[in-house]
């Protein structure tokens, strides 16, 4: 994707050694620590953990994909494999039609009606997403993966394959530390996962203005570190090959930025906690087309 990276970007090699870094600290001090703090602390690495994978996927932080994957394609999370979220970003990426659910894989909006839809309602407010939405995301994708085991056999082994081996190091570390896997699920895994669903609550609605659909959440400070820049997520459309630390001086330089903005996650609670981001169906869903 991002193929103009000539040389190594160092900030986020950087965050690579924090990010690996605070994860192996964490674990291994976790009987140290409370499991209130534990849980905040754990979530907050494997939803930062996310952000890199995002940013190894878009060809950062060198331009040997062989190096970004050795980066990003430790499996803190257990649950998703590296080449499935690359596959599935990429598609998202390269969509002639975003946010439509036959066209893009990233879509939340749903075609047809029964308890997908009701399950998409649920979501559609921000308490629901937060709620809800880590058990329903990660179960929706494994039912997925399921399916593919006929249909797409050679992928899901290419995928599964590495992915598996992987999780057996993090459970192999895990053990060593002497660190549960049931309080690894329930205070880390779990709690990552409500990060990175507020910081895609917002990011794409079918009727908004520009060719990604993409919005803008104008935050600052930890949540944007959290989210490395990418709640300016109309910039990084705009811009998908800029690392994650170039994104607020591509925000600025855009002179014509017609999508939607929210001054920060504030507005976006404030907005949606209770009242659904949009319809569950996309426009020409609900106008009755074949998409």
């Amino acid at each position: 994707m991002a193929k103009h990276v000539r040389s190594i970007e160092w900030p986020t090699v950087l965050l690579a050694v924090a990010i690996h870094g605070g994860w192996l600290a964490l674990t291994a001090a976790h009987g140290a620590l409370p499991w209130p703090v534990l849980a905040l602390l754990g979530g907050w690495f494997i939803a930062w953990h996310g952000s890199l994978q995002h940013e190894t996927i878009h060809g950062h932080p060198t331009r040997w994909r062989w190096a970004n994957d050795l980066i990003g394609g430790v499996p803190l999370s257990l649950w998703l494999p590296y080449g499935a979220y690359r596959r599935t970003h990429v598609a998202h990426h390269r969509s002639p039609h975003p946010t439509h659910p036959h066209h893009d894989p990233e879509s939340r909006y749903v075609a047809g009606g029964g308890i997908g839809a009701a399950v998409a309602r649920m979501r559609a407010t921000l308490i629901g997403q937060l709620l809800i939405g880590p058990v329903v995301a990660i179960a929706l994708f494994l039912v997925d993966e399921a399916r593919r085991v006929r249909s797409d056999p050679g992928g899901i082994a290419r995928e599964w394959g590495p992915h598996l081996v992987g999780v057996a190091l993090v459970l192999a570390w895990l053990h060593a530390v002497a660190l549960p896997l049931g309080t690894y699920l329930l205070c880390f895994v779990l709690p990552g996962q409500p990060a990175s669903l507020l910081r895609g609550f917002a990011e794409h609605r079918a009727d908004a203005a520009g060719p990604s659909r993409a919005a803008t959440v104008a935050s600052r400070g930890p949540l944007a570190l959290l989210f490395l820049n990418n709640n300016l997520h109309a910039a990084h459309h705009a811009a998908p090959a800029a690392p994650w630390y170039r994104l607020p001086a591509v925000e600025r330089a855009r002179a014509d930025r017609p999508e939607p903005r929210y001054r920060g996650y504030r507005d976006v609670l404030r907005r949606f906690a209770l009242a659904p981001h949009d319809a569950v169906h996309h426009p020409a869903l609900r106008e009755g087309g074949n998409g």
